[in-house]
């Protein structure tokens, strides 16, 4: 089997990219000329001009005549280890959210599937409110979200509310204080439909988080099932050291952006 090493250039490239997306650098901040990369990694002129071009072309960078290099954009970012909304990730990139609701409705528990009746905790005569919505970046399709929400922490929600960020209108309006997520993230490949409301080339990589969302501990507040345009997100997490024996596989209870 042949062993194909990447280009110094998009090692270089991952290597920015990453440096892009910390803490370092925010929007319009200036960015590390080609000098100071060549001297810094230990490459050459071509290569580090190589890379900086390929930021640009990716919207990442922007090239100002006579002045230098900038930060124009971020990645989006999810951290697995804490509560950020879409909207506060949105402004924190530099740009502005919207959301465009597809579908709004109040059912009840015996209209959904079993699987997610158990996952609710709830019965079939319990209320859920359905909430389907598109969430854009300058008007760009970002996400979808679909989600089953609790109806009895939520009384007399409208589909108003879904226009803004759950997170906020939890904690303002209702109080609630969320306690914990149980996430599983996989590559999916999207319907026709999903498709053209994500804006996406057929065949296009796409994220499923799915994704429960907890009050008091243990008491299911939301059930979703989001879809991630894969080529505007990643996700990071930071592992430590493992220092002591291991254990039997439990539930974890991971933080994450919820809307």
């Amino acid at each position: 089997m042949e062993i194909v090493k990447e280009p110094i250039y998009k090692q270089l490239n991952n290597i920015l990219r990453e440096l892009l997306d910390s803490e370092t650098y925010q929007i319009s901040d200036k960015f590390l000329t080609e000098r100071v990369i060549c001297e810094q990694f230990g490459v050459s002129r071509s290569t580090a001009n190589k890379a900086i071009s390929n930021l640009v072309s990716e919207g990442l960078l922007e090239f100002k005549k006579g002045i230098g290099t900038f930060v124009k954009n971020k990645s989006s970012l999810f951290d697995l280890r804490s509560l950020i909304s879409f909207t506060k990730m949105a402004y924190d990139l530099g740009k502005i959210p919207s959301t465009q609701i597809l579908e709004f409705k109040k059912i009840v528990g015996k209209d959904i599937e079993q699987a997610d009746l158990e996952s609710l905790k709830i019965n079939g005569t319990d209320e859920v409110c359905f909430l389907e919505r598109l969430r854009l970046l300058d008007g760009v399709p970002s996400l979808l979200d679909r989600r089953y929400i609790v109806a009895r922490f939520c009384h007399n929600m409208t589909p108003a509310d879904g226009e803004k960020s759950l997170m906020t209108l939890w904690a303002d309006k209702y109080h609630l204080n969320i306690s914990g997520v149980d996430q599983i993230i996989r590559a999916v490949s999207l319907t026709e439909n999903e498709t053209r409301l994500l804006g996406l080339e057929a065949g296009a990589a796409c994220l499923s988080l799915r994704a429960v969302g907890f009050v008091n501990e243990e008491q299911p507040l939301w059930l979703e099932n989001t879809l991630l345009s894969g080529d505007q997100y990643f996700f990071r997490n930071r592992l430590g050291a493992v220092r002591s024996s291991p254990r039997p596989a439990e539930r974890v209870s991971v933080l994450h952006n919820i809307g």
